[in-house]
């Protein structure tokens, strides 16, 4: 007789599982509470995974620049870019201009005994200053042209372009127009040191005005060429997007056009600085209106030099027969220096004329340039 459950018995206690119900009969099936070793063990229940729908719909923010935070700040760093090149331009115009009046300042000091002729040649000084800075401006905007056609990966605002552009143009028109000079009518009556012989010899003198002023002028009329370019450019790429290669190309033509407008100004300046014959004056001209003074029968040691581009300065020995008056001779060949070739100062040094001076090696004439 099989032992009861009740009993307690039994090796193997068998329990009936509500879902060990099955068959065709419908009948109990008992389970073991000790897993047979043939019987794999039952699996954990993996825990279930709840969606819940939260209020924010759209996805977390990816790291970095989104396409058009990428576009938002290509076009900030082109507008800033564009504002920091004209405050850059801007500021050192306002230096150049600042150097100049400086300089003009500097001229009016007398003379002093270290400075014997004064402080005039501070104004060639301030000029050379301001092509300087001019060619360090054109400089820089060369090289940005050239980094920009090297790598074309830039963005350029057409519109944010025209509008400086055309400050700029209309600036540059209004400080050229005020520098300009027009120069004063000739008068036999007024100084030297405001005009220059229009040709080499007697003539009517050409007004040249202040050197501060046209180097002002120059580096004015520099930037108004480099605005312009700018301008031509803008117009272009506001219409035409896809041509923003006009930017770079315009900078190196009008650039080239900007450094050509300085050449005359430093050569004059490198003139005066040599302590070179003024312009427009001869030295063969000046010579032979020394010669034909009454009196004077050879001149040597002459020199002819300026100050600046509107101060000319002359010396010479004149050697003079024995019978005419030395005060009389001095007093003639001062006043046609002064009335034909607008001389500021001139030195002449009155003396007997000897024959052995036609061999003297320091008498003779310097050669030709």
């Amino acid at each position: 007789m099989e032992p009861s459950p009740a009993t307690g018995g039994s090796e193997t206690t068998r329990l009936v599982s509500p879902r060990d119900r099955g068959g065709a009969g419908g009948g109990l099936r008992l389970k073991s509470l000790f897993t047979e070793p043939s019987e794999p063990l039952p699996e954990e229940p993996k825990p279930v995974e709840m969606s819940f729908h939260h209020c924010h719909r759209d996805p977390l923010p990816q790291p970095g620049l989104t396409p058009e935070r990428l576009q938002a700040q290509r076009q900030l760093c082109a507008a800033c870019a564009v504002c920091c090149v004209f405050m850059a331009g801007e500021v050192v115009d306002v230096g150049s201009m600042m150097g100049s009046l400086f300089s003009l300042w500097l001229s009016t000091r007398p003379a002093t005994r270290t400075m014997t002729f004064g402080w005039h040649r501070s104004e060639t000084l301030g000029a050379l200053a301001s092509v300087v800075s001019l060619w360090m401006v054109t400089g820089i905007l060369l090289y940005l042209a050239f980094i920009r056609l090297l790598h074309s990966d830039y963005h350029i605002e057409g519109g944010a372009m025209l509008l400086t552009a055309s400050i700029a143009v209309c600036a540059n028109l209004l400080m050229a127009f005020v520098l300009h000079q027009a120069g004063p009518h000739h008068s036999h009556g007024s100084r030297g040191a405001e005009y220059a012989p229009l040709e080499e010899g007697p003539g009517e003198p050409l007004p040249l005005g202040n050197t501060s002023v046209r180097a002002a002028f120059v580096h004015v009329l520099g930037d108004l060429l480099q605005s312009l370019g700018v301008l031509a450019a803008s117009i272009l790429i506001y219409f035409k997007p896809q041509y923003k290669a006009a930017d770079p190309i315009s900078t190196f033509l009008f650039s080239i056009c900007a450094l050509g407008s300085t050449a005359p100004t430093l050569r004059d300046v490198l003139r005066v600085l040599m302590e070179g014959t003024p312009r427009n004056v001869g030295f063969e001209p000046v010579r032979d209106t020394l010669l034909s003074v009454p009196g004077v029968r050879a001149t040597h040691e002459l020199h002819l030099w300026s100050l600046t581009l509107t101060y000319h300065v002359a010396s010479a020995h004149l050697a003079i027969d024995s019978a005419a008056d030395p005060e009389a001779v001095l007093a003639e060949a001062t006043s046609r220096l002064h009335s034909r070739f607008g001389f500021s100062s001139s030195t002449l040094q009155v003396e007997q004329y000897q024959p052995e001076m036609a061999q003297c090696l320091r008498c003779r004439e310097p050669p030709q340039a």
